[in-house]
């Protein structure tokens, strides 16, 4: 009875010694493919065609270069980059004069080294009464 536990003890042991062998080496080969270098800077994401969508961004630290693939909006927050994240306050009330809203974001999170302005406004258009419009529509069909 000593002898089998004594055995089973043993084959643990070797199972976890191997185990831990074995994530030493997932860690190097991820070092060994990966950069040291820590100090990267990256430049803004060029889109593959027109001015928006799929693209790539290049990043130089000491001698080294990198291409990654990016994504730039293609509505409204293509103003401000995919690098830059904002949080964005509620819309405020229609201006009769101008005939737009207007709400402000705050700077949440610069990626990639991005130059991004701390605070941005937006607009878009008073909405026109789109439920009589939808009921205008709903109407017609009746007929």
């Amino acid at each position: 009875m000593m002898q089998v536990r004594g055995l089973l003890l043993l084959l643990a042991l070797i199972l976890l010694i191997a185990t831990t062998e074995a994530g030493k080496n997932k860690k190097d080969k991820v070092k060994k493919s990966g950069s040291e270098c820590e100090d990267w800077h990256w430049g803004p994401c060029i889109p593959n065609s027109k001015d928006c969508g799929l693209g790539y961004r290049e990043g130089t630290c000491k001698d080294e270069t990198k291409k990654l693939k990016c994504k730039i909006p293609c509505n409204w927050k293509k103003k401000f980059g995919a690098d830059c994240k904002y949080k964005f306050e509620s819309w405020g009330g229609c201006s009769v004069q101008t005939g737009v809203k207007t709400r402000s974001g705050i700077l949440k999170k610069a990626l990639y080294n991005a130059q991004c302005e701390e605070i941005v406004y937006v607009t878009k258009p008073c909405s026109s009464k789109i439920k009589s419009k939808s009921k205008a529509k709903k109407g017609k069909g009746k007929d």
